[in-house]
């Protein structure tokens, strides 16, 4: 019985850190670039106490072992990377990776992070940067005088001039992609930075060697699916209430066992 409620309490606590996880899904439904977590989970350890292919008393052999678990654990989030659906802004800053790969940008303290967020600005010095202020890796610089910004498929950044002067090319944006991109680590803020398990990063122009492509007056949507989250959510409830109730069993079985000698 004490078995039960130990094992019982080890369930409980892996659906409550999966219940946080779909409610971090939910609350980014409507984050530029968000990807959803799923998490992973093992059982725990088994203690043995009859190994399957034993001999019995009567010297058979016993097709069959004996053995209990001791519950379960959470194993790891996974980071889903699948496409989010494309949002129209006509935003001629805002960028959507139609397909592997993610943006740079160079944080403070001189590191590279990597983001699917690409609803851009341009800062007073005419630079190309997100909503926190962080630059674009290659920098991209858009002159004062120019009327307008496109953005081609291939990353290439033109600029209109005035007066009927040709489209200027100020910069070549690049995608980084990973041959894992789940090892990335979350720093929020839309932002995510490289590990050990994620490889090297394969830096390349859009549309080349398996990247992506560019899509201008786009931003990516959260691949949330609201329906499979409350699914999900359902499912842990239920899970974590049918643990308390062999919390409860165990409880009341003890309390009869207690009876017993009185």
């Amino acid at each position: 019985m004490f078995r039960a409620m130990y094992t019982a309490a080890s369930g409980m606590y892996t659906q409550q850190f999966n219940m946080d996880v779909l409610a971090n899904n939910l609350a980014n439904v409507n984050t530029t670039g968000f990807k959803a977590s799923r998490v992973e989970f093992q059982d725990l350890l088994y203690q043995q106490l009859r190994q399957a292919g034993s001999i019995d008393s009567l010297g058979q052999q016993l097709p069959l072992g004996l053995e209990v678990g001791s519950g379960a654990k959470t194993a790891a989030t996974q980071k889903m990377f699948s496409q989010g659906s494309g949002q129209q802004t006509n935003n001629p800053t805002d960028l959507m990776v139609n397909g592997d790969g993610f943006f740079q940008v160079s944080m403070p303290d001189g590191t590279i992070a990597y983001t699917r967020d690409g609803s851009f600005q341009v800062d007073g010095s005419g630079n190309l940067v997100t909503a926190n202020g962080y630059q674009i890796q290659p920098p991209i610089n858009i002159p004062s005088q120019a009327t307008g910004i496109v953005v081609r498929s291939d990353g290439q950044v033109q600029i209109t001039l005035p007066q009927g002067q040709p489209n200027q090319v100020v910069g070549q944006l690049q995608l980084v992609k990973f041959v894992n991109p789940a090892g990335l680590t979350s720093n929020g803020q839309n932002l995510y930075t490289a590990t050990d398990a994620t490889g090297t990063p394969q830096v390349g122009t859009p549309g080349l060697d398996g990247l992506g492509t560019i899509s201008q007056g786009f931003l990516e949507s959260s691949n949330v699916q609201v329906t499979d989250e409350m699914v999900n959510l359902i499912m842990t409830q239920r899970a974590y209430e049918s643990d308390t109730k062999v919390i409860q069993a165990g409880d009341t079985m003890l309390s009869d066992a207690n009876q017993l000698v009185q």
